[in-house]
């Protein structure tokens, strides 16, 4: 084989091996959770995540909810059949509620 078609042989086998491992770490990266709203309560209640990952709220009651933790975040109304999500980027214990129906808890830990 000609040092020419060695050199692109092995050109490519260098970027298939970075490339295996690319999709890996991205995913771990870009982690993403969701939480349903469905009969007037969040599924699941309580939920842990990494700094970095998201949150997806996703609203299949037939009215609006929210998804609020006092001085930290706020979703605003969500639609029936429509969702928010949430990146996470400080540590700590969030307690959320729907501003809507307060009788709704639900928590974030954030680690």
């Amino acid at each position: 084989m000609p040092t020419g078609a060695r050199r692109s042989v092995a050109l490519a086998c260098a970027v298939a091996v970075l490339s295996v491992g690319a999709p890996a770490s991205a995913a771990e990266k870009s982690s993403t959770h969701t939480v349903v709203i469905e009969g007037v309560s969040y599924q699941p209640e309580s939920l842990t995540v990494k700094r970095g990952e998201t949150v997806v709220w996703v609203n299949k009651d037939p009215f609006p909810h929210t998804v609020t933790a006092q001085g930290a975040f706020d979703s605003g109304a969500i639609a029936a059949n429509r969702s928010w999500r949430y990146t996470a980027r400080k540590s700590g214990d969030y307690n959320y509620i729907c501003t809507l129906h307060p009788n709704m808890k639900g928590t974030l830990r954030v680690e």
